[in-house]
């Protein structure tokens, strides 16, 4: 018989140096999971995104157990990465802070396409486009 789960998580941890403390700590604890049994397999299985943000989500059963799964970076932070761009804008209506290029999106939604809810490589590209319109990014052709 299946375990029964009893949580999904999901955090934001910056590749290769998961800690005990916040954020890994705090939420492993809340669950009594014990957190060095998730912080050594993560940080090496993410040394690649060394202090990038990576997307993990834990998967926390009845008796205590759990397996976690790593999604990679952020399409935000991607998109913010492919135009040097500190962070995204406040007002993303009327403020632009930057322009992304047709060939940019096409590859951020290359790496996103496991993930992403779409059938092809253009449904992805759409869904990158809307993620940098929302961060004040402009989309040119």
């Amino acid at each position: 018989m299946a375990k029964k789960v009893i949580g999904n998580l999901k955090l934001r941890v910056p590749g290769g140096k998961a800690t005990a403390g916040p954020p890994v700590g705090s939420t492993l604890g809340q669950w009594g999971l014990n957190m060095m049994e998730f912080i050594n397999p993560f940080n090496e299985a993410t040394k690649e995104y060394m202090g990038k943000n990576v997307i993990v989500h834990i998967r926390v059963y009845e008796d205590r157990t759990f397996d976690w799964n790593c999604l990679g970076q952020p399409v935000d932070d991607l998109i913010r990465e492919a135009i040097k761009l500190p962070k995204g804008s406040g007002k993303p209506n009327t403020e632009k802070v930057g322009k992304i290029t047709r060939a940019q999106l096409e590859e951020i939604a290359q790496k996103k396409m496991s993930q992403l809810n779409a059938i092809d490589l253009e449904g992805a590209v759409k869904i990158v486009a809307g993620t940098a319109r929302s961060m004040g990014v402009e989309v040119v052709e």
